[in-house]
């Protein structure tokens, strides 16, 4: 993982802070995303027909459980919400690219 430097949000004192915060935070993000994308490989490679990498009950859970979690940190749920939506779907189209390469 990244090594984060940046002053914590209650620490900034200028929005330069505040800016190489978010950039440092984006950075980590990217990072997480390479991650989470590479156990979209992992799935595509595990699971044994194309039909496995659509799983609605698992998407309705992953979202459920980032709006929960985000909404335990003061964070608004349907943003969230939204953006899950879009990372699981971009997850699974994706994995679906992947299954399909894997087996070309």
């Amino acid at each position: 993982m990244s090594d984060f430097t940046a002053k914590l949000p209650d620490d900034c004192e200028t929005m330069i802070d505040v800016r190489e915060g978010v950039d440092a935070t984006d950075r980590a993000l990217v990072e997480l995303l390479d991650r989470r994308f590479g156990y979209m490989r992992a799935a595509a490679r595990i699971k044994p027909t194309r039909d496995a990498v659509r799983d609605e009950e698992r998407k309705a859970s992953v979202i459920n459980a980032a709006v929960a979690d985000a909404e335990s940190r003061g964070i608004p749920g349907d943003v969230i919400a939204d953006i899950w939506e879009r990372l699981v779907e971009g997850s699974i189209a994706y994995e679906f690219v992947e299954w399909d390469r894997i087996r070309d």
